[in-house]
């Protein structure tokens, strides 16, 4: 961290770097948000906006869990209950019972009530508000570290399985005349959206994680002409609203998550008004 903070100090001598939180939460937003722009493209891609606020909303259970269970390192439980929440879903998608939509509120719903009513009934649910808006300013050098090794992990699932996630979100039935199981592969992906999810809760927030999941790919849409310029763009989106946001927190003294949501925002305002005129001159 040391040498970080000097590469810092040396290409940005401004107001901010003089704080190591300040440093440590640059850092990690260069680190987390371009797991939210990569993931959030197949998020987009499939519709899945509402599965991922879903897994959001199990957090907060398996925080009461980890408090149950006297575990003192609350991610340990989030990603177990996490891990099993999102197989869950995605098992009774797979049956067709019900619509998908329908059953991701089901959960949802159940699981964001579940986590309130445990942990209300310990009496201290006060504790635990800070998970439902985060706060990027309390990240450690350790964390920074698990952060990097999730990206990793990302980039390395996403290079062998990319074409196939691809191939199926555009047509299943294409995907299996070409033997690629979409269940199969359904289920590593939900693995990916909950181990992101979860990693990043304490810090990003139960109520907006999924609008940074959802806005850099929603804005990347509107603008981008190929897949590989989609990704690109909705990386650099995602990377330009977490640094901005972070900065503009600082000296605006507002919450760090809700900043940046918004800068994603107002860049989604803008792109959206691009593609519309780009549009019409494609017409005309």
């Amino acid at each position: 961290m040391e040498f970080l903070y000097s590469v810092i100090d040396t290409l940005l001598p401004f107001e901010w770097t003089e704080f190591n939180f300040m440093k440590n939460a640059f850092v990690a937003v260069l680190l987390i948000t371009p797991l939210f722009g990569l993931v959030g493209t197949m998020i987009v891609n499939n519709r899945m906006s509402f599965f991922s606020d879903a897994l959001g909303h199990s957090a907060l259970t398996g925080i009461a869990i980890g408090v149950l269970m006297g575990v003192d390192n609350y991610l340990l439980s989030m990603l177990g209950f996490a891990l099993l929440f999102a197989v869950g879903i995605s098992a009774v998608i797979g049956s067709g019972v019900s619509s998908a939509d329908t059953i991701i509120g089901v959960f949802s719903s159940t699981g964001l009530a579940l986590g309130v009513v445990l942990l209300s009934a310990s009496g201290g649910f006060s504790k635990y508000s800070s998970y439902l808006i985060g706060d990027i300013l309390t990240v450690q050098p350790e964390e920074i570290a698990l952060l990097g090794c999730v990206l990793l992990a990302v980039l390395l699932v996403w290079g062998l399985f990319f074409n196939r996630f691809l191939l199926s979100s555009i047509n299943g039935d294409l995907a299996a005349s070409k033997n690629i199981r979409e269940g199969a592969l359904q289920k590593i992906f939900v693995i990916l959206v909950a181990v992101l999810v979860t990693v990043s809760i304490k810090w990003v927030g139960v109520l907006i994680i999924n609008s940074l999941l959802v806005l850099p790919a929603a804005s990347a849409r509107n603008v981008a002409r190929s897949m590989r310029s989609y990704h690109a763009w909705s990386v650099g989106v995602s990377m330009f609203s977490g640094v901005a946001g972070l900065i503009l927190s600082y000296y605006l003294g507002t919450a760090a998550g809700g900043t940046i949501v918004l800068v994603a925002a107002v860049v989604f305002a803008v792109t959206f008004l691009a593609g519309m005129v780009s549009g019409r001159r494609r017409a005309a």
